[in-house]
């Protein structure tokens, strides 16, 4: 069953559509020893949620609102997710301090987002939800828009900031210039001839990441597409699944 982040109406709202109605879609498993969750925030959702459940994490498939919708709308929905899913983690089963963000292409932008631009929550919020932290406890980054610069993704930014963006604004959503020491653990992975978002976005976030001494692991395939999702058919970028396992359990997932 969906639970809608908002049943009263999300701020910033242009509507009262579905479409301007945020919600989770919940994978959650139950009886798992070491219970961890993931945030989905897709394109791809359902079978990557089906992948996570098939390696012991409960997901919860993110349904933000997109264009002409524009920042904050789509960062406030993913921070409401984390927001919500750590508020009910007693009720779902979770561990509320091993809560994860998964996104691809613009996807992997508003997780990126997610992880560079959070809060420990107001405590004296009239909603219990608002009183804990957005900071989600790592982050899965595949083939990401990052950076609104040289390497943007023209459509993204367009979407997300509007044409006519200010410089200040397109510097705050250019996420490789907002990692600190306190940006939560991430894993990456492009293909290094990417045509849609150029292989340079993972690459300038993982150095921001090295940078500031956060611990994070980077995979670039020789070859590939965008939008390959979970790869499962692509002779090297399969590989991404087992990979991003193994660096899963290493941080506890």
């Amino acid at each position: 069953m969906k639970m809608e982040l908002w049943p009263e109406g999300a701020p910033y709202a242009l509507g009262n559509e579905d479409e301007d109605r945020p919600d989770l879609t919940p994978f959650v498993l139950s009886g798992v020893a070491g219970p961890t969750a993931c945030i989905i925030v897709p394109h791809e959702g359902n079978p990557v949620a089906e992948w996570l459940n098939s390696i012991g994490i409960s997901a919860f498939v993110l349904k933000y609102r997109v264009a002409p919708n524009r920042h904050p709308s789509p960062l406030t929905d993913a921070q409401r997710a984390i927001r919500y899913v750590r508020s009910h983690a007693e009720e779902l089963g979770i561990d509320p301090g091993r809560i994860g963000i998964l996104g691809f292409s613009a996807g992997g932008h508003l997780a990126a987002s997610a992880g560079t631009h959070y809060d420990a929550g107001n405590p004296d919020a009239a909603d219990p939800i608002d009183r804990v932290s957005c900071r989600p406890d790592l982050m899965v980054l595949c083939y990401p828009v990052i950076s609104f610069y040289e390497f943007r993704h023209q459509g993204s930014l367009n979407n997300l900031l509007g044409k006519d963006a200010p410089e200040e604004l397109i510097r705050l959503m250019s996420n490789e210039l907002q990692v600190t020491e306190d940006t939560p653990p991430a894993f990456l992975w492009h293909t290094t001839d990417d045509a849609g978002v150029p292989v340079e976005n993972s690459l300038l976030f993982a150095a921001a990441m090295r940078k500031h001494r956060i611990p994070c692991e980077l995979h670039s395939f020789e070859t590939g597409r965008h939008g390959l999702g979970l790869a499962a058919e692509h002779p090297q970028a399969f590989a991404w699944t087992g990979l991003c396992e193994r660096w899963l359990r290493l941080r506890g997932f």
